[in-house]
């Protein structure tokens, strides 16, 4: 009799979803929240290379430090610029 819905894939070593969490926090950070997400994306993915093994996602965990870094850095830019054109400012209607 054969088995239905087995499957070989979940047999091998999976990645470490803190590294995965990482990059992702990492990358989307580049985009939006990146005040928030940046440190995120560093401190999963620190706690990812602690955990992880070089099979199980070290490499995505050490991109995810480096995109939250520039997450960081980034923003800080971005407030620099901001700061030197005059602060923030509102405009609504009229």
């Amino acid at each position: 009799m054969t088995s239905y819905g087995s499957s070989t894939a979940s047999s091998g070593s999976r990645t470490n979803g803190l590294a995965i969490a990482s990059l992702c926090c990492g990358i989307v950070g580049l985009f939006i929240l990146n005040i928030v997400l940046g440190p995120l994306a560093i401190i999963f993915g620190a706690v990812a290379r602690r955990q992880a093994t070089a099979a199980n996602g070290a490499g995505m965990a050490k991109a995810g430090i480096i995109l939250g870094i520039v997450d960081v850095v980034l923003w800080l830019v971005l407030l620099t610029v901001a700061a030197s054109n005059g602060g923030f400012s509102w405009y609504v209607g009229g």
